[in-house]
């Protein structure tokens, strides 16, 4: 098969798209031809070598990943013959292995695919919208909430503003970019706003005409949440699950009187185990509530998605198809 390896922690040009040995599966696993593999922002920060909340592959060379989604071809002693040919989807936890064209993983993990979805689609609700479950657990979005949500137009913000919406919320969507703002406003923001226009929490403010905002649900830190913490009112809160730019694991910079704050973990379970998120995630697409964006590359282009992740020229969910 084809996939991508990575020989030595290093830039993105680490990647290589090269031929290795088919996976075999074990007993109580299977085999899946991928049509789809997502690629995280915490997979470029495991490229580097950097520790996080997954450590650092202790052995390479390694295949990248561990999102996938495609059609069960082949089956480990001890798995019933009805997977064989289903399309189905998986997060593959701590084992990577999802950037190529076989992927093995334990047939515990791995979920049908709702007919509505394509392959892509899952994957992005499998990570990035198992994570917007977990997330939005903590959030008490209803009528009465004001939500910003900083980098709106990401996998994971694309899905909080849908959901936010569905609760009835307000919602006012930051991304960087007019491009960007207008497909978090057409994504159904009551308000979005380019975060590179140093005025734009004074737009905010104006906007809301005096009203507080209650929650923000932050996976950026560095000043745009610093802003953002500021249009929160007494009671309000500020809920982290990621700190693309930088400086929000210490905490202290973001502490504003009045307001809680929140840094979540890497697995956001409160009262429902990670499989109900998925299992909520993929339901929720299927209904038609939550609708990921997705952004496509070729699986030999694996250093082009990180290079584009790491720079923030992305919209949604990103994912390599061999």
């Amino acid at each position: 098969m084809r996939a991508i390896r990575l020989h030595a922690f290093g830039p993105a040009e680490k990647l290589t798209y090269e031929e290795v040995e088919d996976p075999v599966p074990g007993p109580g696993q299977v085999r899946v031809a991928v049509e789809a593999a997502g690629v995280h922002l915490l997979d470029t920060a495991l490229r580097e070598g950097a520790r996080g909340p997954l450590p650092a592959p202790s052995a390479l060379p390694t295949i990248p990943g561990r999102e996938v989604a495609g059609v069960v071809e082949s089956l480990g002693e001890g798995v019933a013959e009805l997977w064989l040919g289903r399309r189905v989807v998986a997060h593959l936890g701590f084992a990577p292995g999802g950037y190529a064209e076989l992927a093995v993983t334990d047939v515990d993990r791995v979920h049908e695919i709702p007919q509505n979805l394509d392959f892509a689609e899952a994957v992005a609700m499998i990570g990035t919208g198992r994570t917007a479950m977990g997330i939005v657990q903590f959030a008490e979005l209803g009528p009465d909430a004001v939500a910003v949500i900083p980098a709106a137009a990401g996998g994971i913000g694309t899905l909080l503003v849908q959901y936010a919406k569905n609760a009835g919320a307000t919602v006012i969507g930051l991304a960087g970019g007019p491009e960007k703002a207008a497909r978090v406003e057409a994504g159904g923001a009551d308000l979005a706003v380019d975060y590179r226009d140093p005025e734009w929490p004074g737009k905010v403010r104006a906007w809301l005409g005096g009203r507080p905002a209650t929650v923000v649900l932050d996976g950026v830190g560095g000043e745009i949440a610093r802003e953002a913490v500021a249009l929160l009112g007494p009671g309000g809160k500020h809920i982290v699950f990621g700190w693309s730019s930088g400086g929000v694991r210490d905490g202290s910079p973001y502490l504003v009187e009045g307001v809680s704050q929140q840094v979540l973990g890497p697995v956001m379970t409160r009262n429902a185990s990670i499989r109900t998120l998925e299992l909520r995630a993929l339901a929720e697409a299927a209904a038609g509530r939550l609708t990921p964006a997705v952004q496509r590359f070729p699986l030999a282009e694996a250093a082009a998605a990180h290079h584009a992740l790491q720079t923030r020229r992305t919209t949604g969910k990103v994912v390599l198809e061999p």
